[in-house]
């Protein structure tokens, strides 16, 4: 699989490190305690189209949303992480 990072173009995945679920929304400080259990520790585990966190650790160091496909592998956009998305 490669992936094309908007600023250094087209890479092997080995320069990436998978990060996370994109699409996690962390809860504000004084949500309860079962939102911030379910923040933590349950994550789906979806088949098909989804957005994922990719770090370029090995390349420009840059945080990336991958959208994909995990069934196929298919990608089908890569693009930076805006500031308001920032892990």
């Amino acid at each position: 699989m490669r992936l094309t990072c908007p600023h250094c173009g087209s890479r092997g995945l080995e320069e990436f490190s998978y990060r996370g679920d994109a699409t996690v929304q962390r809860p504000a400080l004084e949500a309860a305690e079962e939102n911030w259990v379910a923040y933590v520790y349950l994550r789906d585990n979806p088949c098909g189209a989804h957005r994922e966190l990719w770090y370029h650790g090995a390349g420009c160091r840059a945080w990336l949303v991958v959208e994909r496909d995990t069934l196929t592998h298919v990608v089908h956009n890569v693009r930076a992480v805006c500031r308001e998305e920032t892990p």
